[in-house]
């Protein structure tokens, strides 16, 4: 392959996706306690439950499928819109602490899928392949993927769709959100907002929770991670909304009857009951996966284990790096992280040659590639590409993740070493 004349291919528009409710489930379930134990006291209420859940956390996969053309009460459903996973987020309850982590994964992490004949094989698409067989499997495909990630042990799933989103935000009459700057996104998301206190109802804060390429010219809401910061936001606005003490006792109970049948979960009705008590006023913290750094355009090549076939289609991934996750979630007891592909190399031991500004050669050095060696300077491709030995994908992962721009055309070719072309 001739990779310096190599045409990167173009990106492919990603499914739209919107920004569940962090703990959906959890939350009715919390809903349905506090209203119980008002009479009583809800400081009892929370002291028993706490001794039914124990100190162990616990952690769950919530899971926001982007199916189209389906009922809210079908969460599971794969409608017209392929039904992917488009939120992955493991919510750990931390009794101990009194915490919920949020811990987002990117939906684009490239995953391997040995099993499945799938060219483009993202983590997401996992939840679309088991759920197209009977019964339906996408979440438990989702479970052990996820868990393998994170190193963590899974408890249980909660899913919802984007019908369930626009009922839930209804039912609790609205949400109140602050838009921080200009929002313009017709057509994509169909989000068009001013900056300022807006209040949206359930079709708008979908169309604003989906929105992630924002064209008005500002850096709000302009990329995928920013849009998983919004999650967690509107998850704590809608908390705040159900456990309002001037509406709890009338709101929840309603919003409980008529949305669990949105919500699809493997975990008993008691055990949620037990967490959303324990968890209703614990503060949120998000630890995001990935970054901008880890977003890459990557070349059709042959990789083997990638999947079934042992070749993946070029397209846009987040390539995750296993130690800093491990590294991220060492705390929570996590000794492992794999996303089933060849581990980096240590930036030390590899060489590398760039065709670039001296900036780059030391931003390079800085990153821990001492035998950068300049040959010339930017041939000027109007993208930076990555170059690696045919066989040697991880390198080149490595070293586009080091640049972090976050939108490195990284390809195999003809070279001895990793070479940069700025």
């Amino acid at each position: 392959m001739d990779s310096q004349n190599a045409a990167p291919i173009r990106r492919r528009r990603r499914p739209r996706r919107i920004l569940l409710t962090l703990l959906f489930a959890f939350l009715a379930a919390a809903a349905a306690g506090a209203a119980l134990f008002l009479f009583d006291g809800h400081a009892v209420g929370t002291i028993a439950a706490r001794m039914a859940m124990g100190s162990k956390p616990v952690n769950v996969l919530v899971i926001a499928n982007n199916a189209r053309g389906v009922r809210a009460d079908d969460p599971l459903g794969l409608g017209t819109a392929a039904g992917q996973a488009d939120v992955i987020l493991v919510a750990r309850f931390d009794p101990l602490s009194d915490r919920i982590y949020a811990i987002t994964v990117p939906r684009d992490t490239l995953f391997a899928q040995p099993g499945w004949n799938n060219p483009i094989p993202k983590i997401k698409t996992l939840f679309f392949m088991g759920d197209q067989e009977t019964p339906r499997r996408g979440p438990e495909l989702l479970e052990k993927a996820v868990s393998a990630l994170t190193g963590l042990p899974l408890d249980g799933y909660v899913a919802i769709n984007f019908a369930g989103f626009e009922h839930a935000v209804n039912l609790v009459g609205g949400l109140t959100i602050d838009v921080k700057k200009r929002i313009y996104d017709p057509r994509h998301s169909g989000a068009v907002f001013a900056p300022g206190i807006t209040r949206m109802n359930g079709a708008q804060v979908l169309a604003f929770v989906r929105v992630r390429q924002n064209e008005a010219g500002n850096d709000y809401r302009i990329n995928d991670f920013q849009r998983m910061q919004a999650e967690v936001e509107i998850a704590g606005l809608l908390r705040d909304k159900l456990l309002d003490p001037r509406t709890v006792a009338t709101l929840l109970p309603t919003f409980i009857a008529k949305i669990k049948p949105d919500v699809a979960t493997d975990l008993p009705q008691r055990e949620l009951l037990h967490i959303g008590i324990a968890m209703a006023g614990a503060p949120v913290y998000q630890i995001s996966l990935g970054s901008m750094r880890d977003s890459m355009l990557l070349a059709s090549t042959t990789l083997p284990g990638v999947n079934a076939q042992g070749w993946m289609e070029g397209d846009y991934y987040d390539v995750l790096d296993p130690a800093r996750i491990r590294q991220a979630l060492a705390g929570f007891g996590s000794t492992s992280s794999s996303t089933g592909l060849p581990a980096p190399p240590p930036p030390a031991t590899l060489p590398l040659a760039l065709y670039g500004s001296t900036h780059m050669a030391l931003h390079l050095e800085h990153q821990g590639f001492k035998r950068t060696a300049r040959l010339a300077a930017s041939p000027g491709y109007g993208q930076i590409r990555v170059v690696y030995p045919a066989g040697n994908p991880a390198a080149g992962w490595a070293v586009a993740r080091a640049i972090g721009r976050g939108d490195e055309y990284v390809l195999p070719g003809g070279v001895k070493r990793v070479t940069v072309y700025e």
